[in-house]
């Protein structure tokens, strides 16, 4: 009896064992790009407490230095998924022809206006630098419309394209002829305590935003329908692990680890950007009509009037998802 009591002890292990194998051996990868920040939350939870893993994924996330190699690495097949600002999702396919589709939401995009200690008022922008990412997404267009509302116009000042919010940051920090920059947290938190000022947030003064969203090649979205909508389900169980606030001292942890951080700053920028982060992923639609009315008003696209934003969007993935949790 002993020994045939071992014997079912040796099968059954050695059955946990190719179970475990199998397991891992279809864990299907994923390389998903994004800019290093506050916005990852629920990629940064979801990767922590093993949300992917379970569900079969391996997820790289990749740090990208600038919005140009998100946009055309996701378009060359190099990564599968994009999150950052959906801005330069419209960019790819109004500027590139890429077909493509956004799927969820995330947030606000937190931006404040962070500007050199000798700026006093709106009217010493003029004849200065700006620096952003790129000249005609995203957080680029958040400034100029935030300049633009308070009387400084596009031809009076210069816009210079330095990279991501680290970059940016970085970049005002040693070089003051950068009058100013669209940062977000943690960077915007670190510029202030650098001696930069912080001369308010961007939705206070153009109204709500959709800024951070993840899209899709459309080939690829139909294609890998199952494991994009694995994939959702895995944010969407990231994103509410991250704001319980019984898991606030593991997430400011998580933070500080992933990005490099003191723990106080870490701490600082979760408190901060708690308030901007929708509701399990979902997509703002009139944020995302604002965020198109801004590429209309300051680009001059679409002869100042864009177009219906379903043209951009594929919620069935994330409907799939939220409706199986």
């Amino acid at each position: 009896m002993l020994r045939s009591t071992r014997r079912q002890a040796i099968i059954g292990a050695a059955a946990t064992a190719l179970a475990a194998t199998r397991t891992a051996s279809a864990q299907t990868p994923l390389k998903v790009i994004v800019f290093p920040g506050m916005s990852n939350l629920a990629q940064f939870a979801a990767l922590a407490q093993g949300f992917y893993t379970k569900r079969g994924l391996a997820v790289e996330l990749v740090y990208t230095p600038n919005s140009t190699e998100l946009r055309d690495g996701l378009a060359a097949g190099r990564y599968q998924i994009a999150h950052a600002g959906v801005d330069n999702a419209v960019a790819q396919v109004e500027t590139a022809n890429v077909d493509l589709f956004i799927f969820m939401g995330g947030n606000n995009g937190f931006n404040n206006l962070i500007v050199q200690p000798e700026i006093r008022s709106y009217e010493d922008f003029r004849g200065k630098v700006m620096a952003v990412d790129a000249v005609d997404t995203a957080f680029a267009l958040l400034l100029y419309k935030m300049l633009d509302l308070k009387g400084v116009k596009k031809n009076e000042y210069e816009v210079k394209p330095v990279g991501g919010s680290l970059l940016r940051y970085q970049a005002m920090t040693k070089d003051k002829t950068y009058a100013a920059s669209m940062l977000n947290p943690p960077f915007s938190l670190q510029a202030v305590r650098a001696g930069l000022k912080d001369f308010g947030s961007a939705v206070s003064v153009i109204g709500p935003y959709q800024s951070d969203g993840g899209w899709v090649l459309r080939s690829w979205g139909q294609a890998n329908g199952d494991v994009l909508t694995r994939y959702i389900q895995a944010n969407i169980e990231g994103i509410r692990w991250a704001l319980n606030p019984a898991n606030k001292a593991a997430m400011v942890a998580i933070l500080a680890d992933r990005l490099k951080l003191a723990n106080d700053v870490a701490a600082e920028s979760f408190t901060f950007s708690q308030n901007g982060f929708a509701v399990d992923g979902k997509f703002d639609v009139e944020g995302f009509k604002n965020s198109l009315q801004l590429r209309a008003d300051m680009l001059g696209t679409w002869g100042g009037k864009p177009p219906a934003p379903d043209k951009y969007l594929d919620f069935s993935y994330y409907q799939r998802a939220l409706a199986a949790m």
